[in-house]
This record gives C-alpha cells, structure tokens and sequence, in this order.
C-alpha cells in the first residue's frame, strides 16, 4: 500500500513543505499526494510533476476553500483505508488536521519526525529539542507529522503523474471561517530563507527591529525571525515566531540578536548551518550553540555591521 501525503500550498502553489514531506514518504513506499481546496489545481498539477510522486488525488470543494482542519480531516478519514501510512507536515496546517485524523481513527501519531529508521521506527526531537527520541509505533496505520527543515526539496521528475479528481465528502458544518491577517508577502518567508536576522528582549523595543530589517537586507535579503517575548511583547507579529511554539527553522546563517538562548528558542533554530550571535551578556547561552559569538551592545555593533556591508 503506498503513503498519503496531504498537500499544504497557497492556492496557486504548494508550499516547500509538501516537497519535503514528499521525500520523507518516498523512505516508506510509493508516494499518493491528496491536494484540497476550493480550487487546487494548479497546485496539483505541480504535484503531478514532483520526484516520488506515483498518483495525485485532487478534491475541490467550496467549504475546502480556507482549508479548515474539520473539513479537511473529514476528507482524509474517507481516504485512509486505502493507505497504510499518511503524513502530515509539521507545521500549524498539518500539526491541525492531523491531530483531528489521529483521534476520529483511535490511532496515536508520532509527531515532528526527522528520521526515518524503518516503517516502524522513527526519530524525533524531545524536550525541546535537547534530545532525540527513537520510537517505534505498533499502530497498523502510520499517522505523523514530518518536520520540514529534516528532509530534502523535491524537485521534478521530468514527468507528469496522472491527477484523478475526486468527490469530496459534504460539510460538516462545525466551523465557520471569520477572517485571515496575511503578513506582507514581499518579504522573504521565514520557514525557507537562507539568511535570518532574529530579535529578542535585547532590542528593548519594536521601533528597533527596524535595525534587523536593514541588516536583513544588506545581507541580500534575509528574513526577520524573533523570539517569543518579542511576539509577546506585541513589538512583531506571531509569524516571525522561532522556536518550541514557533517556526523551526534551519537557514545557511542565523543571526540571534540581542537574544539570550533559551531551551525552547533554541528548539526552533539551533540547527541552522551557521549562528552568529551578539549579546553584552558573556554568560548567555546562546553562545553555547553560537558558530560565531561577539560579546557587544547590539546598539553599537548592528549599525557598525550594516556600515560595513554597504
């Protein structure tokens, strides 16, 4: 039986992390990609078009528009006797759907797996991050979450699968979409930058991640990431969230700027190619991870960095 992987994209796209999730499905068997939406084609034609993929399975709807987690999980639990194992990808999309999925089908889930051992047994992070946990599930079906920045980009095959559209299954009527706040989609997105500049408390207030900003473009264009008690603190929107209750993320370099190094930052980053951190605290433990660390006032060094790179 081959893997169902469930689609996560734009509307006009698929978003990376179907690619990635799509190569950790082809270490299970033949790959099956199920795109939903009011209108998903084009993204399932892309999908048609990917390394791996054996079959593409296209459900439009128009109470699959905003792709609400009850409407979307009905979809899949229609589909999943045909599929020994499905995979979600570990993010707010997947981590949603596939959580209502596990529960309607009384199967456990392995969650945010970055290695796959065999069909059975799995890594993935725990406590935040400081360990790695080998699992094995004795589930007959296969139900997890693929964390993105642990797996390859598929690209094309050079082929073109076969997309089979399928009815959808009606509405279940048991949410309502309200309202969507889009960030400004100029800039780079966080989740697939190769460069990301991030702020914590050390910036003392929002009118100075303003200084990242600058540097993010100096360095050609790298997107702006922040800690939690940034977010909390109200000074840059819960999208540039990195960490535990964040976005993980694993960039060529990361700047940590006026950031301390907690665990659970820490969990969403420390796997990122190359971290330059700059904190005046010498004991901070960021540095612990830190490729690069300067011991400085971010107020000095920040604009003494962009002077240099102009």
């Amino acid at each position: 039986m081959s893997v169902l992987v469930i689609a996560e994209h734009t509307g006009t796209a698929l978003k990376t992390t179907t690619h990635t999730t799509i190569d950790a499905a082809s270490h299970l068997g033949p790959v099956t990609v199920l795109v939903m939406g009011g209108v998903a084609v084009t993204p399932a034609e892309e999908a048609a078009r990917l390394e791996h993929v054996t079959e593409v399975l296209l459900v439009e709807a128009p109470h699959l528009e905003h792709m609400l987690a009850e409407e979307c999980a009905e979809q899949v639990v229609g589909l999943a006797d045909k599929y020994r194992d499905i995979l979600f990808p570990a993010t707010t999309f997947g981590k949603n759907v596939m959580g209502r999925v596990a529960g309607i089908l009384e199967s456990s889930a392995v969650s945010d797996v970055i290695e796959i051992i065999d069909n059975k047994t799995f890594k993935h992070p725990t406590y935040a991050g400081n360990a790695i946990a080998t699992v094995q599930t004795t589930e007959k079906k296969l139900i997890a979450t693929i964390r993105p920045t642990a797996f390859n980009v598929v690209g094309e095959s050079g082929r073109e699968t076969k997309v089979t559209v399928i009815g959808a299954k009606p509405s279940l009527g048991l949410s309502t979409f309200v309202r969507e706040e889009l960030s400004d989609s100029s800039k780079p997105q966080l989740g697939s930058a190769k460069i990301v500049v991030s702020g914590g408390r050390g910036l003392k207030e929002a009118d100075n991640f303003s200084m990242l900003e600058e540097l993010a473009g100096k360095l050609g264009g790298g997107a702006i990431g922040a800690t939690r008690a940034a977010v909390d603190l109200g000074w840059v929107p819960n999208d540039y969230q990195v960490g535990q209750t964040g976005k993980v993320v694993a960039p060529d370099i990361y700047f940590a700027v006026g950031i301390s190094g907690a665990i659970q930052h820490l969990a969403g980053m420390k796997d990122s190619k190359v971290i330059v951190a700059i904190n005046k605290d010498e004991n901070a433990p960021i540095f612990d991870v830190a490729t690069y660390g300067l011991v400085a006032d971010l107020f000095e060094a920040i604009p003494e960095l962009i002077k240099e790179l102009s």
